[in-house]
């Protein structure tokens, strides 16, 4: 292995472990620190195949950012980066869970970080910001784009359809609309779009029927195996991110075969929101409930491992979509698609980060904590890192002086 492939490597791995331990936020927060360190920092990949990368992310089962860490790694040091940045992502989220699990089984107790998160979401709120104004600009290329755009943030605020389906919606009408104009393009790339969308949502819920197919177990005996398989399965089919991933769980792991208590449930669902990194981390501790350290990573390895396959059978394939007239407008399509999706989630983000459930409804400081972050990133490109560590600062200095409990 050359040295520059080992510096690569070594760049990628301290890189996507730092945005793995200051990775609060979601999906969309992670997303906009990558894009931040990537694109505008180092400059790795272009904006356009950034967006191009989050639009077909969007269609394939599996956490968004960590997939996108996945490409990025690949795109940069080949097949040893893709594990690289993956791994190097995903391990600060299952140490810290597994952690609190060693905690939580030996005092049956959760630290409190209420007072640091409080700090923490008003700065993640400005970092997403700043990234979709950047990525807006890319993707709404035209007037057609802005109205498509318009429509899916429609769809998913009004009509309340699944954010897969209507990434789908988007992109296939989108193409349609955008290359009816074309009387160039030949009749045989009307059939390219399959490349995009049968592979997806085709076999969508057959798979996630099949995933309720298994065997129950008493806590005390389950099997390694069949642990690992139970979360290989959510992994393969897992659609919608962690709110998905806790009906899985509460359907199967509690009701089903009751490997887990409704409490057990509810205090690894909180695990999984207050750690950084991806939240299906959520399963290493659920593994070590059950069946200790093995059944921790076994677990993570099951949950975790179809996103290494299917970004890998994926990364090839976007370069040659984008070649296509007609499976390029569907990127085109699903790209500003994924922005409306961004879109929505950031109005979710404001609204439960900076409102109060009574007067004077406004959280003042929540506020100024993300209207000063913003400035800092946007005008003096502050690193995320250095913006999360300040707010949690600010966060426990509230709860000292009893702002925050």
């Amino acid at each position: 292995m050359s040295n520059s492939t080992l510096g690569r490597l070594g760049e990628l791995a301290q890189l996507f472990f730092k945005l793995g331990v200051i990775g609060f936020g979601g999906p969309v927060a992670h997303i906009a620190m990558i894009e931040d360190e990537v694109v505008k920092r180092r400059q790795w990949l272009t904006r356009e195949h950034f967006l191009d990368l989050i639009g077909a992310t969007n269609l394939i089962p599996g956490p968004n950012s960590t997939e996108m860490a996945i490409h990025v790694g690949y795109i940069y040091a080949g097949w040893l980066g893709l594990i690289v940045a993956g791994v190097s992502f995903i391990l600060p989220a299952v140490l810290i869970t597994g952690g609190f699990a060693g905690i939580y089984v030996t005092y049956g107790t959760l630290p409190q970080v209420a007072p640091i998160l409080y700090g923490i979401k008003p700065v993640v709120l400005a970092v997403v910001i700043n990234a979709l104004w950047g990525l807006a600009k890319k993707a709404v290329k035209t007037r057609k784009l802005l109205v498509i755009a318009l429509a899916v943030v429609v769809i998913l605020l009004v009509l309340k359809l699944n954010e897969v389906f209507a990434l789908l919606i988007g992109g296939i009408l989108g193409m349609i609309w955008l290359q009816s104009g074309n009387k160039k393009t030949p009749p045989a790339e009307q059939a390219n779009f399959l490349i995009a969308s049968l592979t997806t949502g085709a076999t969508l819920k057959a798979t996630v029927a099949s995933a309720a197919v298994a065997t129950a177990s008493t806590p005390a005996n389950v099997p390694l195996w069949q642990l690992g398989w139970f979360f290989l399965k959510i992994g393969s089919v897992l659609f919608g991110g962690g709110f998905v991933l806790i009906a899985f769980l509460q359907g199967e792991l509690v009701g089903e075969y009751g490997w887990l208590t409704q409490q057990q449930l509810l205090d690894a669902i909180a695990i999984g929101q207050f750690t950084p990194g991806p939240v299906l981390s959520t399963a290493t501790f659920i593994g070590y409930i059950i069946a200790g350290v093995p059944g921790a990573i076994v677990s993570t390895l099951g949950i975790f491992l179809p996103s290494f396959v299917f970004t890998a059978a994926l990364n090839p394939l976007v370069p040659r979509l984008r070649a296509s007239k007609w499976t390029g407008a569907f990127l085109d399509a699903v790209n500003v698609s994924a922005v409306a999706l961004m879109v929505v989630v950031t109005i979710q983000l404001v609204v439960a980060t900076l409102t109060l459930a009574k007067a004077p409804f406004v959280d003042f400081l929540a506020v100024a904590i993300a209207i000063s972050s913003a400035v800092l990133a946007i005008r003096f490109r502050i690193n995320a890192a250095w913006l999360v560590l300040g707010g949690a600062v600010i966060g426990s200095g509230a709860a000292v002086l009893g702002y925050v409990r």
